[in-house]
């Protein structure tokens, strides 16, 4: 079956922070609006996160990342879980910091889960003090 992306206006997500608090400027909604001038920024701090609470059963197969040179992460945990469990780890990924000028895209072939519910732990930040910038983030895989 094609892969097709699962997140959606129904999918509620979180963010772990927002720089200075600027939801407008750099809240959570920009990692979904395809306009590549806009992106999520942290605030500083050691592991960033984004949980997403998808509205039905979707099967992962693929992770897309775009972060800002200089701002992304060494070290990407995914988590999973159906509705009503506990979050479990489902991968590592290594996304590579290209260049502190350019927007790295990173796209991850992950193990075909089933879950309810995925969150992406930033863990190791390539900026001194911890913050994430994503400009796109997209899950694919299939819809139950």
């Amino acid at each position: 079956m094609p892969v097709e992306p699962l997140i959606c206006a129904d999918t509620a997500t979180r963010v772990s922070s927002v720089l200075n608090r600027d939801v407008k400027q750099f809240g959570k909604k920009h990692m979904f609006d395809m306009n590549e001038e806009t992106c999520w920024n942290s605030d500083q701090g050691t592991c960033q996160w984004v949980t997403l609470d998808f509205p039905r059963t979707v099967k992962v197969s693929q992770l897309h990342v775009q972060f800002q040179g200089g701002f992304s992460s060494r070290l990407c945990t995914l988590e999973g879980c159906r509705a009503g469990e506990e979050l479990v780890k489902i991968a590592d990924l290594y996304p590579e910091d290209i260049n502190a000028m350019q927007i790295s895209f990173a796209t991850f072939q992950v193990e075909e889960t089933v879950l309810d519910k995925l969150k992406i732990t930033f863990e190791n930040s390539t900026d001194f003090f911890g913050r994430i910038v994503v400009y796109h983030l997209g899950v694919l895989g299939e819809r139950l």
